[in-house]
């Protein structure tokens, strides 16, 4: 058995009920987005950040912090899951490691 959830609305809808189907639908396609991405987080030589931001499809820009090893840093971005081991295997080869990942519950842009 397949189902659907369907939001119809009436194009006659006081202004005050579309602004709460308006944050409804806001809610719901950033559970959504979430379902299609995930969360990954990476150890990066300093001197592949740029690679490895030239791989990485970021939201705005990666985000990079510092390592307690001197010439490391954590690198954190969200990645699309279609395209996921592909991405990995680049991130690999331009020398990041302990790349973890994460699911991501939702994702407000």
């Amino acid at each position: 058995m397949k189902s659907e959830a369907v939001l119809a609305v009436s194009p006659k809808v006081s202004p005050e009920i579309q602004k709460h189907i308006d944050t409804l639908k806001f809610r719901i396609q950033a559970v959504l987005r979430a379902r299609n991405s995930k969360y990954i987080l990476m150890n990066v030589p300093n001197d592949k950040i740029d690679a490895v931001g030239k791989i990485l499809p970021v939201l705005r820009s990666l985000t990079v912090l510092p390592l307690a090893q001197e010439g490391w840093s954590s690198v954190h971005s969200v990645i699309d899951k279609d395209t996921f081991w592909d991405v990995i295997d680049q991130l690999k080869e331009v020398g990041a490691e302990g790349i973890l990942v994460c699911p991501i519950e939702k994702m407000v842009l």
